[in-house]
């Protein structure tokens, strides 16, 4: 599924305008990148939840050479489900 296919999908589920929902769902992503870059963390229970977690700088190797190279060190999203997703989905 796509972002149209989902907005889409969330117009329909709610009884709202494409427009709408484009505007609810762009809103839902906003608000979850602003508070995931102040680092806090975003609980939806039941669904999931969204965090940071900081990832070392390491050595890694060049699979087309074999050759040592130096992977920096980031910042990466983590997504955990909660258990209604979980069992939803099993």
């Amino acid at each position: 599924m796509n972002k149209a296919e989902l907005v889409e999908a969330m117009a329909s589920e709610a009884g709202l305008s494409k427009a709408d929902a484009k505007k609810a769902l762009d809103a839902f992503i906003n608000a979850t990148t602003g508070a995931l870059k102040d680092g806090d963390r975003l609980s939806l229970i039941g669904f999931g939840s969204f965090s940071i977690s900081n990832r070392k700088a390491r050595t890694g190797r060049n699979p087309q050479t074999g050759k040592e190279i130096q992977i920096a060190a980031k910042n990466v999203v983590k997504f955990k489900a909660g258990s209604e997703l979980a069992s939803a989905v099993n």
